[in-house]
């Protein structure tokens, strides 16, 4: 009987907690529809896939994440861009190393892929907000990675990490 008792005692508990303290610090609150439009890949080294692949990524985050719908005509909110930068260059030597067969030491280098994307956002009800914005994300790697790997792989830690911060300055209210 104690138990039920304590059992009754942790709901009641959890349920005032959770009506005192909500997560949900959307800004958005009177918009309804969203228009995201494709970001075109305008940077000099051009990976084929990215701009399709981050376009279809942003559009699935705003719309599985907030209440928002999609929509082509007299949208509430356009989201609109380009990818300004994409490119792989050597970074460092790193402190791993192999031993040959022949008694010497190969150390291990990575590159780094940086992507760029500059961003307009516009919201229609509270102008005051909207802004035009660029934002950068890389990711290290190791040098032996192959092209496509780097593309599958690499690729999507930048654009996630990028689709965040632009997911966060126009959705979370920090």
């Amino acid at each position: 009987m104690s138990q039920l008792k304590n059992f009754f005692l942790l709901i009641i508990c959890i349920g005032f907690l959770n009506s005192c303290y909500t997560f949900t610090g959307s800004s958005l609150t009177d918009e309804k529809t969203v228009q995201i439009n494709e970001f075109p890949n305008n940077s000099a080294l051009v990976n084929p896939t990215l701009s399709q692949q981050f376009s279809t990524d942003i559009q699935n985050r705003f719309l599985q994440r907030t209440t928002l719908k999609g929509t082509k005509q007299n949208p509430d909110i356009l989201i609109e861009g380009e990818i300004t930068d994409y490119s792989i260059t050597p970074t460092t030597i790193s402190s791993t190393t192999q031993p040959t067969s022949a008694g010497g030491v190969i150390q291990e280098s990575q590159n780094k892929l940086t992507i760029t994307v500059k961003v307009h956002y516009e919201n229609k009800l509270h102008p005051d907000v909207s802004f035009d914005r660029t934002y950068s994300d890389e990711a290290v790697f190791n040098s032996s990675l192959s092209q496509s790997a780097i593309e599958t792989s690499q690729v999507k830690i930048a654009t996630d990490r990028i689709i965040n911060k632009i997911f966060n300055d126009i959705v979370a209210n920090w």
